[in-house]
Order: structure tokens, then C-alpha cells, then sequence
């Protein structure tokens, strides 16, 4: 129940983002061979890697989408800023599609800080060995 109840409250979330921000310049988004968040992460928890972790938290990033347990988010723009990643997306969800504003930052420990743009969800994905 609740690992239900943080992905329900990532889709709200996901719906705040949608509400229109200013239009910033983006640039587009990298082959997957240089995309540096391209991999396999679990959320708020570290990867065991052994094909024992938990379905319902693996996040999967491309240079071209986001797949979790929620949703397929394709990604429409991708901007750095510093050393993190600003992405606009689209998603497609059960209850139906939503555009969005998502930033990752990557860690020095291997992890990615995620947040959307009102800050009312955020994670930490844990990279998974490949």
C-alpha cells in the first residue's frame, strides 16, 4: 500500500508540473550513448542487483523515455543546467496523459536526486550495476 502511495503522489505531482511554466530554451535530447542518466535505478532504495529487486520500484531512463511502474514518460527536451538535468516530458498514464517539468542531478555517491518542478516530489534513484 504504500509503495502505491508514492507513486499515486508522483503522478499528482506530475499533474502540478503540468500547469505552464516559462518556456526555456532546450536543446536536443542526447543519443543514448551519451546520456549520462541512461540506466536502470531503483527508487529510495539501493539496488541489490540480483534480480531480486522490487518491480515496483525501478525506474528505467533512456535518452528518449522514463519507465516506471506508473507510467511511460517520453521526453520532449532535455536542457543541463550545471550539473543537472532539466527534462520536459510527456506522460502516459492510466488515468491519461500529462506534460511535465523534471530535474535529475546526479551524486557523487551514484545516485540521482529527482524533483518536479513545484518540488513536491522528489527521490533518490540508485543506479543499478548493468
Amino acid at each position: 500500500m504504500y509503495k502505491t502511495s508514492i507513486f499515486c503522489v508522483a503522478a499528482v505531482c506530475l499533474v502540478l508540473a503540468a500547469r505552464s511554466a516559462a518556456a526555456e530554451q532546450a536543446i536536443p535530447a542526447p543519443t543514448a550513448g551519451d546520456f549520462p542518466l541512461s540506466g536502470t535505478y531503483m527508487q529510495n532504495v539501493p539496488c541489490k542487483g540480483n534480480g531480486k529487486d522490487d518491480a515496483a520500484l525501478k525506474v528505467k531512463i533512456s535518452a528518449q523515455e522514463i519507465v516506471s511502474n506508473i507510467g511511460v514518460c517520453t521526453i520532449l527536451d532535455n536542457k543541463q543546467d550545471g550539473k543537472s538535468y532539466k527534462l520536459h516530458v510527456e506522460c502516459k498514464f492510466p488515468a491519461g496523459p500529462m506534460v511535465g517539468d523534471l530535474t535529475f542531478t546526479p551524486q557523487p555517491d551514484n545516485t540521482v536526486k529527482f524533483v518536479d518542478r513545484d518540488k513536491t516530489y522528489n527521490a533518490v534513484l540508485h543506479r543499478c550495476p548493468q
